[in-house]
């Protein structure tokens, strides 16, 4: 009998290596919601996500022996969850083209403002940016990858990264501001 909790990481690595589809299923069941969180992330709707998730899973035990067990095995899927789901978003929409421009001086938000906020509802406002906006600020601000890094990944360059950032970060702002006005009965 093939009892979901009777096997380790480790273990169900080995086993995926060797093929074995339970093991792909009970790993995919384990990784699967934290996965679709990254895929939501660069997705435009929870669809496209699901197919961005399965894209990503295939490209996992395609590539699994390519892990050396340097670093976590989960960091390391998240990698490819990332990378395939931006490969995914070039395949089916048009990339925005980003256009250099210089950082003006942009207004602060408050901190209370952004504090009050749910994950959920942060969530939706990225998820309203536009694509190259979207990808981004996701790839700087929660993947932690450098400018130069996006542009290569994402095909542009370190200026346009750095312009879109800027972008992205004003248009929540504004949103925030938004919600914060809704929320205490004010324009904002």
């Amino acid at each position: 009998m093939f009892l979901e909790h009777k096997y380790t990481i480790e273990e169900l690595i080995k086993r995926c290596r060797a093929g074995e589809r339970k093991s792909q299923e009970l790993l995919y069941k384990q990784l699967a919601s934290k996965m679709m969180g990254v895929c939501m992330r660069y997705a435009t709707d929870r669809m496209e996500a699901e197919d961005m998730l399965q894209n990503g899973f295939i490209r996992v035990f395609q590539k699994m022996n390519d892990y050396r067990g340097d670093g976590s095995f989960e960091g390391w899927v998240r990698r490819i969850m990332v990378h395939s789901s931006i490969e995914y978003y070039r395949k089916h929409h048009k990339m925005m083209q980003a256009v250099e421009m210089t950082e003006a001086d942009e207004p602060s938000v408050n901190p209370l403002a952004v504090a009050k906020l749910d994950a959920k509802d942060l969530m939706a406002l990225i998820q309203q940016l536009a694509p190259g906006y979207r990808i981004v600020f996701n790839l700087y601000a929660i993947e932690g990858y450098s400018h130069k890094e996006i542009g290569e990944i994402v095909g542009i360059t370190e200026g346009a990264s750095k312009s879109q950032l800027s972008r992205a970060r004003a248009i929540l702002r504004d949103q925030i501001t938004k919600l914060e006005g809704k929320k205490y009965g004010y324009a904002g």
